[in-house]
Parts: C-alpha cells; sequence; structure tokens
C-alpha cells in the first residue's frame, strides 16, 4: 500500500491527469502498458469514496491542445478519400485491412482517454467505464499489431486518415456532442461493419483470413459494451439537461458535419448496445 492510499489522500497525479499522460504518450507500446496500469489502478481502488478522491473529478485540467494526440511518426495520415482500397484476397490487402481496423482501435485509445481527463464533474463511474474501454481498446490494438506482424508487416506501414479524432476535437467543449458523436455513432458503425468484414474474410478463407475473424470476435463483442456506455452517458445528460435524445442528436449531427449512418446496420448489435427502436427507426429515415 502506498503513503497516499494509506493516508486517504488523492494520488498524485490525479488518476484524471494520468489518462492526460498516457493520452500523451506516442509510442504504441507505452501508451498501452499505461493504460492496463491505469485500468489497474481504478481496479485495485475500494468503494466510490476512494475513487473520487483519486480521481480529483473537479480538478480543471489544462494542457497543450496541439500536442494532443500522442501518436507515433507514421501511419502518414491522409484524407479518407485518398486512402487506397486493397483486396483482402491477397496478402498485403489482407494486412492493408488488418491496418486499418487497428488504427481505429489505437484512435479508440485516445478517444477513451481523452473523455477521461477533458471532462470534469461526472459521476465516478463515467470515468470507471472510459477508462475500461481504453484498456479493451488497448487489447484489441495489441490483437491486431500481433496479426499484422504475422504479415511481416507493422502499424504505421499504410496510411491512414484521422477522422476519429477529428471529430474528438469537434466534441472537446461539449460533453453530450462527445457522447452522442463518437461512440454512438463513429464507434457504432464498426458493429454493422464488422459482420461484412467478416463475410468477405470467410470467402479468402486463408489461416490468417481465419484468425482475423476470431479477432474480429472479441472486438465485435466488446465493442457492443463500448457503444453501450455512450448511449448510456448520453441517455443520463440529456435526462440531466433536459434534451430530447432524438431532436438533440440530430441538432448536434448538423452542427458537427457527422457522417450520416447507412445500412445495412446490425440491428441485433445495435439492440443490445441500447439504441431504441425509436433511435433505430430514425437511423434507418436517414439512410
Amino acid at each position: 500500500m502506498s503513503p497516499d492510499s494509506a493516508s486517504g489522500a488523492p494520488p498524485s497525479p490525479s488518476l484524471r491527469r494520468q489518462a492526460l499522460e498516457a493520452l500523451l504518450v506516442a509510442d504504441p507500446d507505452a501508451k498501452m502498458a499505461r493504460t492496463h496500469r491505469l485500468w489497474a489502478a481504478f481496479e485495485a481502488l475500494g468503494d466510490d469514496a476512494d475513487l473520487v478522491r483519486a480521481l480529483c473529478i473537479d480538478e480543471d485540467i489544462r494542457t497543450d491542445e496541439s500536442c494532443l494526440p500522442g501518436r507515433p511518426g507514421r501511419p502518414l495520415l491522409i484524407p479518407p478519400a485518398e486512402v487506397p482500397h486493397r483486396s483482402p484476397f491477397t496478402p498485403e490487402g489482407l494486412a492493408a485491412l488488418l491496418h486499418a481496423i487497428a488504427h481505429i482501435e489505437f484512435n479508440a485509445i485516445n478517444l477513451a482517454l481523452d473523455a477521461v481527463w477533458r471532462f470534469a464533474n461526472m459521476p465516478a463511474a463515467f470515468y470507471r467505464d472510459w477508462i475500461r474501454v481504453a484498456h479493451e481498446e488497448a487489447t484489441h490494438f495489441a490483437l491486431l499489431r500481433a496479426e499484422l506482424r504475422l504479415l511481416d508487416h507493422d502499424y504505421g506501414d499504410f496510411p491512414a486518415h484521422d477522422g476519429l479524432w477529428e471529430m474528438c476535437i469537434k466534441t472537446r467543449e461539449d460533453i453530450v456532442a462527445r457522447m452522442a458523436l463518437v461512440p454512438r455513432t463513429l464507434e457504432a458503425r464498426g458493429l454493422d461493419a464488422t459482420p461484412l468484414i467478416q463475410a468477405r474474410l470467410r470467402k479468402v478463407g486463408s489461416p490468417a483470413a481465419l484468425r482475423a475473424i476470431a479477432a474480429l470476435d472479441i472486438i465485435l463483442r466488446d465493442e457492443v459494451g463500448h457503444v453501450a456506455i455512450g448511449n448510456h452517458w448520453y441517455g443520463w445528460l440529456c435526462q440531466r439537461e433536459h434534451l430530447d435524445p432524438i431532436a438533440h442528436y440530430r441538432v448536434l449531427a448538423r452542427r458537427h458535419e457527422a457522417p450520416r449512418p447507412r445500412p445495412p446496420f446490425n440491428e441485433a448489435a445495435r439492440q443490445r448496445a441500447g439504441f431504441s427502436p425509436d433511435e433505430m427507426a430514425y437511423l434507418y429515415s436517414q439512410g
């Protein structure tokens, strides 16, 4: 037990500030290690009172936004329309596909860490949820990076786009918009896309493709929970601020130019993630 724990004093730095420090780390291995240690620190805490003290939830943390997020010099970031499309029926194309998903998972680590440090005065459960998401996203990234290395590639070998982090920047002043447009819009697209990707990989049928399908099974299972967390906190915030969730979502999507979700939708996964029948009807009306 550390002296801080024994005295009941909060850790120095606070767990929220440690999330910012992890976000600033550029090296993927070091970022994953710090993220996993942060989750272990959360799990080691006892009751909510301990967690509130350790988080310093009312701390007003500031940083140089130009330094965010910490990431390696590669991959080269290019506009989404310029990212090459390759067939997964070739080894190079399969590696490019896995790289694209790994890039999403690496960004998702950063997005979850950003929610922890940036938004003060939320319930302790909010921070626990998002650091668990960061921990699981780091596990997903490690899975995909291992598959890339088996294909004689690594993270950074292919160009990628920055759409996820760009939405993070757009919503950095509005926690309601962040919950609406990152987990339950951009990340929810993965619930729809993953079964389609897996179907293509089954047609490829190679050992590497079949391993990728198994990795995507794990990722899809966890991503349902991550989108559910976004749905929960979006609903909680709308209730707190007396907002109609569907009507306000329309406002936020227009304001921040969010991409319009298009079918086919993975209805079963979206329902498990907390999308209501009215929300599903709205999605179909926009498709």
